[in-house]
């Protein structure tokens, strides 16, 4: 029952992933799995293979909480191969629902994860506002075009599940940076296997790399990390702002014209310019499903610890 429950969080992470500006480090962290799945995955590594020497594959499969890892992954690669074209489909013909879920789904979370924090000085104020402003930062960047070849697939891999599994970030949205979203997306539809298995060796190593760095700075810094994520997190809201103009466009790989740069509008002056409806009754209820979502999962959190600790 409990790797059920743990697949079922890592579809979640998965949905997460496919949408640029949403981290699915977000989602892994507001249900509790964040710190289990970076000690697992830390945790594959040379020394590994001195305990299947001396005690076999399945204790080594137990050493790493493999069945934990593999419920996760599991719900996440079900979640990509089965939602991303369903997620692609609704991005384009309801983006104002979308992204109103998301924004009050991120919204309470950065509520969430200040709730973690047990004090507050000077030196996290300051790495929260950092946060927020490397966020904002990295949101108005316009993207490069990257040829969508086996090497840049490894490199963009390695960047993006670093990304994935970091609150705040999006690793989707690193990949539209770097001009490659579109392809990898492409890729999953299509089942490219080539392109696929590069893609996943640059994740393999970026995941093994960073889950070390991370999981020690939630160790050693945890009140400061959390703090500089939740920056992070808050720095991307401006990104999946629901109402938006496009002022420039540029041509994809594909030689499709899609949005370059975009600016935030009030759902009124989203109606003025755009001669579209708002559809703001859809979108406020979307936003108070992300929002009810978090906090349920919030609640559901504090009873699973309490019947842990009894």
């Amino acid at each position: 029952m409990q790797q059920l429950l743990n697949y079922f969080k890592g579809m979640a992470m998965g949905a997460a992933d496919v949408v640029p500006g949403v981290s699915g480090g977000t989602i892994a962290f507001i249900t509790g799995i964040l710190e289990p799945l970076l000690d697992g995955i830390k945790k594959i590594n040379p020394s590994l293979l001195g305990v299947i020497k001396q005690q076999g594959i399945k204790a080594a499969f137990m050493h790493i909480n493999g069945p934990f890892l593999v419920a996760v992954f599991g719900g996440i690669l079900t979640s990509i191969f089965s939602l991303a074209k369903l997620i692609s489909w609704l991005l384009t013909n309801h983006p104002v629902p979308v992204w109103s879920f998301f924004f009050g789904l991120i919204l309470f979370s950065v509520v969430h994860m200040l709730r973690q924090v047990s004090s507050i000085n000077l030196l996290r104020c300051v790495l929260f506002v950092f946060g927020v402003a490397f966020a904002w930062f990295i949101t108005v960047l316009n993207p490069i075009e990257l040829d969508a070849g086996y090497l840049n697939f490894f490199f963009a891999g390695c960047i993006a599940i670093c990304a994935m599994i970091l609150p705040g970030i999006s690793g989707s949205f690193i990949l539209l940076l770097l001009g490659l979203y579109p392809a990898v997306l492409a890729a999953a539809k299509g089942f490219d296997v080539l392109l696929l298995a590069c893609f996943a060796m640059g994740c393999v190593v970026g995941l093994l790399s960073f889950s070390h760095v991370l999981s020690a700075m939630l160790r050693k810094f945890h009140d400061e990390t959390l703090l500089f994520l939740t920056g992070l997190m808050l720095g991307t809201l401006g990104k999946i702002w629901p109402w938006k103009e496009v002022l420039t466009w540029r041509e994809n790989s594909k030689g499709e014209q899609v949005p370059l740069t975009e600016q935030n509008l009030s759902p009124m002056q989203f109606e003025q310019l755009t001669g579209e409806s708002s559809q703001l009754a859809a979108a406020v209820i979307c936003l108070l499903v992300g929002i009810g979502l978090v906090w349920g999962l919030e609640i559901f959190g504090q009873r699973h610890a309490e019947k842990a600790d009894s």
